[in-house]
């Protein structure tokens, strides 16, 4: 079988750029983790990924705001959907499809009626979301931190749900590092990263969208620097 990302892990820059974020990111989780990790450390970084993401969806919230419960709804469907991800890392593995389904039916509930939660908006979307689970059942050796920031991408610019395209886009995004063991226990930050990096995460993600290989090159190169910083943003740096 053809690996679907070698033609982009060889592209120039992107393996080494791949390789020292995650050279970073294992030290981080080594060095800082070992004596210090724990469930609260885990529930701190959700907290801080699902303000990052709803800001990047359009809410107003402040962290200290979404933290007291006082967010607005946008914030309010992010924090939501942070309680209960992870449970779905093990069915990404095997079902991602029905993974990412149930991402979207967890945020959108509070706005959309039950025939529309975890369904694609019409045939085009579902064949970008089966894309998207042929990508991540595919065995590519990419490194995980490439299929993470590309079955964002495609999640987020075919935004194939009703609602909350975005902030599922980001939460498959962070249960890819937690099932293929980059961060197993979720304490990077990548919504943060992407926070961080507002202009040039929008501006990638249109770029990537436009469907040519410079625009994917380019949004491969912004993961990097991405996860880079979301490394920054986790509760084991303080």
């Amino acid at each position: 079988m053809t690996d679907p990302l070698a033609w982009l892990t060889d592209l120039e820059g992107v393996r080494s750029a791949y390789a020292g974020t995650r050279d970073g990111i294992d030290v981080m989780l080594r060095d800082r983790g070992l004596r210090r990790t724990s469930p609260e450390m885990t529930a701190e970084s959700l907290l801080r990924g699902a303000h990052a993401s709803a800001v990047l969806e359009g809410s107003t919230a402040t962290l200290e705001q979404v933290r007291a419960g006082e967010g607005d709804d946008i914030a309010a469907d992010a924090v939501r959907l942070s309680a209960s991800m992870l449970a779905l890392a093990p069915l990404l593995k095997t079902a991602p499809l029905q993974a990412v389904a149930r991402l979207h039916a967890v945020v959108g509930a509070s706005a959309l009626g039950p025939e529309e939660l975890g369904r694609p908006r019409d045939a085009a979307s579902a064949d970008r979301l089966r894309g998207v689970a042929e990508l991540l059942l595919s065995g590519t050796e990419a490194p995980a931190l490439l299929v993470a920031a590309v079955a964002h991408a495609d999640v987020a610019t075919a935004a194939p749900f009703a609602s909350h395209n975005g902030i599922v886009a980001r939460a498959l995004e962070r249960l890819v590092l937690v099932s293929r063991g980059v961060d197993a226990k979720s304490l990077v930050v990548p919504e943060a990263g992407h926070l961080a990096h507002r202009a040039a995460y929008e501006s990638n993600l249109r770029a990537y969208g436009s469907g040519g290989p410079s625009g994917v090159h380019a949004w491969a190169l912004y993961g990097a620097e991405a996860f880079a910083a979301g490394a920054e943003a986790s509760p084991l740096r303080g």
